[in-house]
């Protein structure tokens, strides 16, 4: 329920995350940032707790979990997430796949994390490179040929991904989908194989269908759904002088009950007293995952590959000594200049056991 009544009990700043004299800004709100919201300034930090139970953050360095694909050609991504809506993968793989993939429960978009090289794909070859997203239909054929190992991180949804609506900005901001780049098909001649193994991943599977021919031979094609790569340096990023703006300004793509979004550098927040970095919130209706791709914050880097995930629910964000560093060295950075990937589910996602496993939270 929408109210144009906004109320103010207590001690509260003017402006909204600014001006906090030694509070704990702690958002309460629902719709992920964009619902009915409580503003909550506290006297402690809300994420200074003792967690017993499954529903707890999880953090995970990349770089710790082994992919099969990283060292078997016939490998497969490793599951870091799921729910009913999506499945959440990293693929560390370096040599070209022996057999191309279909992945026929839902569209996939996957992130680049490292790496650079090829897919062949029924719409023609595609190049990748670091920072690359790449949108792969669903039930499109495709194979990896790497130049180099690559390093995926991967969203396969059970629905359609779709830009966002256009907001008040248009429908260019933050993401101008006439930036994509799209394949021109290129049928590949047979190479003397007596059959083209073709898997399909779906749940309850893999199933591999043999084909005669090789599988990719589309001479052309026309319409409106079609695989494409867009570069994260393509993105137009918003940005605001006096206030922190909320993750949902970053929206990339959306699927049902799946969103995208890309925190990429900006100019930091100049006017004095306001917060740069992100409230404490507990993101009361979704889950969240961030990847972080590079960067830093404020002069102190960010873990590339850094997995993190926060339940809805749970109190999260930046610890209370970040945040006072940044408040003392306002005057010396005027730029924010993070990469962060980061995925909001509505359904509580599930941590494989791998993702537990190497849990830096429980070691």
């Amino acid at each position: 329920m929408e109210s144009f009544i906004h109320l103010r009990k207590g001690k509260t700043p003017r402006r909204l995350h600014a001006d906090l004299d030694g509070l704990k800004d702690d958002e309460l709100g629902r719709g992920g940032f964009t619902g009915r919201t409580a503003n909550l300034y506290r006297r402690h930090d809300p994420t200074a707790y003792r967690s017993v139970g499954p529903l707890r953050p999880v953090d995970v360095l990349a770089g710790e979990l082994k992919p099969s694909d990283a060292t078997d050609t016939n490998g497969a991504p490793l599951l870091l997430f799921s729910n009913a809506d999506c499945r959440i993968l990293l693929s560390r793989r370096g040599e070209p796949m022996p057999f191309h993939l279909r992945h026929v429960d839902g569209d996939l978009l996957c992130f680049v994390h490292q790496g650079a090289g090829l897919l062949e794909t029924e719409f023609g070859p595609l190049r990748y490179r670091e920072g690359d997203w790449i949108y792969l239909p669903k039930a499109c054929t495709w194979r990896q040929i790497p130049q180099s190992q690559t390093t995926l991180l991967m969203v396969e949804a059970t629905d359609e991904f779709g830009v966002p609506p256009p907001g008040q900005l248009g429908r260019h901001f933050p993401f101008d989908p006439s930036q994509v780049t799209i394949a021109e098909p290129a049928p590949l001649e047979d190479d003397g194989r007596d059959e083209y193994e073709v898997r399909l991943v779906h749940q309850g599977g893999p199933t591999s269908l043999y084909y005669q021919h090789h599988p990719i031979d589309v001479e052309g094609w026309r319409g409106d759904n079609f695989a494409f790569t867009f570069n994260i340096a393509d993105y137009n990023v918003v940005t605001s002088d006096s206030v922190h703006l909320p993750p949902t300004v970053h929206l990339f793509m959306q699927a049902t009950g799946v969103y995208v979004m890309n925190f990429l550098p900006k100019p930091a927040e100049g006017v004095p007293g306001t917060e740069r970095t992100p409230w404490y919130h507990r993101n009361v209706d979704y889950d969240e995952v961030a990847f972080f791709h590079g960067g830093s914050l404020y002069g102190i880097p960010m873990p590339p590959g850094l997995i993190s995930h926060a339940p809805q629910g749970v109190h999260h964000g930046a610890p209370e000594k970040a945040r006072e560093r940044a408040r003392r060295k306002f005057d010396d950075y005027s730029r924010v200049d993070w990469q962060v990937i980061a995925i909001d589910t509505r359904r509580r996602l599930t941590p494989s056991a791998e993702v537990l496993a190497h849990d830096l939270g429980q070691h």
